[in-house]
Parts: C-alpha cells; sequence; structure tokens
C-alpha cells in the first residue's frame, strides 16, 4: 500500500466488543459498502478473543472463517499492518473476558481533501476529539425536556 503523507486523511481506530467468542459478518457489508462509497480505507484490523481467565488469541482475516467475517478477508492483503504488539496487547485489555473484539484502523478518505487544503494553507491539526453517541443523544433528550417545560 502506498500512501502520500500530503494526501492523507484523518486516521481513526475502534475496538468493538461482542459478548461471545463469535462474530457473525454482520458488519461486513456497512464496512465494504464504506470503502467502496471511497469514504474510508481500511489500514488495520485485528480480532481479538479472550477467554474468562484473561487469556487472549489474536486472530487475522486469514484466519477466520468466512460466515464469521463475510466479506472483511477482501482487506487482507491491502492493509498497513499498523498496530504493534504492545497495541494489541493494550486492546485486549478493554475487552471483558469471555468476550472477542474488532479492531479496525481506518483513514477517513471523505475529510483527505480539507486536510490536504489545510496543510497546503501551512495549518495543522491543534486538537481533535469525538462525542460520544449517548453524550449526544443525553443533549437532545435534554433540549426536548425543556423546550417542553417551557411550552408548559
Amino acid at each position: 500500500m502506498s500512501i502520500n503523507v500530503d494526501e492523507l486523511g484523518p486516521v481513526d481506530w475502534i475496538v468493538v466488543e461482542f459478548p461471545e467468542p463469535k462474530f457473525t459478518g454482520e458488519v461486513a457489508p456497512i464496512l465494504k459498502d464504506l470503502v467502496d462509497r471511497e469514504l474510508i480505507r481500511v489500514l488495520d484490523l485485528i480480532f481479538l478473543s479472550k477467554d474468562e481467565n484473561g487469556g487472549y488469541e489474536v486472530f487475522e482475516a486469514t484466519d477466520m472463517e468466512d460466515s464469521d467475517i463475510g466479506a472483511l478477508r477482501t482487506y487482507e492483503t491491502e492493509l498497513a499492518m499498523l498496530l504493534s504488539e504492545q497495541d494489541v496487547t493494550d486492546l485486549v485489555e478493554t475487552i471483558q473476558p469471555g468476550s472477542s473484539a474488532a479492531v479496525l484502523v481506518w483513514e477517513n478518505l471523505w475529510a483527505a481533501p480539507f486536510g490536504s487544503a489545510v496543510r497546503r494553507a501551512g495549518g495543522q491539526l491543534a486538537a481533535s476529539g469525538r462525542i460520544p453517541v449517548q453524550a449526544v443523544v443525553a443533549a437532545v433528550e435534554a433540549d426536548a425536556a425543556e423546550a417542553d417545560e417551557e411550552g408548559d
């Protein structure tokens, strides 16, 4: 994989935990759609399984059954493998015993042109963050409740 740093979009990562040590492949079509529409580029993808005693296994897409991950197997040859062994060890700590998880690292292709323009203009990212969905829902509900109180 060749990446031009001047055209690189923001890179994000997530750990998605599942309560059972089995994947269903249900997420694969949605992720594939985002890639096909060139909104994101998958840079790294691994799967974790943690037993009740805290022991864990790490799987790559080639280690998984098609029924477990579906179309996600197609990304295996394009991955940059950004996560180190220490990263994986640290991420395993975030999941509960008896669970499985998918770790996804992706580039936000949709934001690359904006980032490139900022860099050409001499700018740089000074801060970044993410607001959890639960916080957005709570804020909207609070606003609605306040509007209801004002309407009474």
